[in-house]
């Protein structure tokens, strides 16, 4: 019984975090303003827009074939030069109970202000913890990381939407830290808030189908 108790909570903590994946802010799949090793399955699409301290980022990121993820990310700012990035990220192998997740991607693969490679890790760890780990060029500064703690995540498996699933998140893009909140409001719908770097807020909301 002890065995089969533990089990169901390794797949529980799996399966949420699998529920909670949706964009970061330069339109990958992600965290803030770092990458996880998720990529949209097929047939899916993700759309964002987030409010930014001075002005506006509209993203949004598809599946191609295979593993790939594609997307784009237009930043529009108050008083200067608006950027758009286009993005790619091929998953290399999927997260499993026992093994993490690793991708590779591109960030601003136009080099509309600093293309960006990098690779990185990512796995579920029990009481609904999610931990990524990747390196990369340009504006990933090197190593970057960030850890996922969802609350309340029976809810998202049996519909109860009283109380939305949460994700708490906090990760180092490689030069700064940032801190957010994700709030699961119905399957795929998504509202996300926090502090970037320089105390730099913003809020937002995804959709992915």
């Amino acid at each position: 019984m002890k065995k089969i108790i533990g089990l169901s909570a390794i797949c529980l903590t799996f399966l949420t975090a699998v529920a909670t994946a949706a964009p970061a802010l330069n339109g990958s799949t992600g965290l803030i303003n770092t990458p996880s090793a998720d990529v949209l399955r097929e047939g899916q699409i993700s759309l964002g827009y987030y409010h930014l301290k001075d002005g506006g980022v509209g993203n949004v990121a598809f599946h191609v074939a295979g593993n790939l993820e594609v997307g784009a990310a237009g930043f529009r700012y108050d008083g200067q030069a608006n950027k758009t990035y286009v993005n790619a990220k091929l998953a290399l192998a999927p997260e499993t109970v026992l093994t993490p997740g690793l991708a590779l991607g591109v960030m601003d693969a136009a080099n509309q202000q600093e293309r960006s490679f990098y690779a990185v890790a990512s796995k579920a760890l029990p009481l609904g913890l999610r931990l990524h780990v990747g390196t990369g060029s340009g504006q990933f500064g090197g190593v970057f990381a960030g850890i996922e703690k969802t609350i309340n995540p029976v809810s998202v498996l049996t519909g109860n939407n009283a109380f939305p699933a949460t994700t708490f998140i906090a990760e180092y893009d490689g030069k700064n830290m940032n801190y957010g909140a994700r709030l699961s409001i119905v399957p795929g719908l998504k509202v996300d808030a926090g502090w970037r770097s320089n105390k730099s807020t913003y809020f937002g909301l995804s959709f992915t189908n």
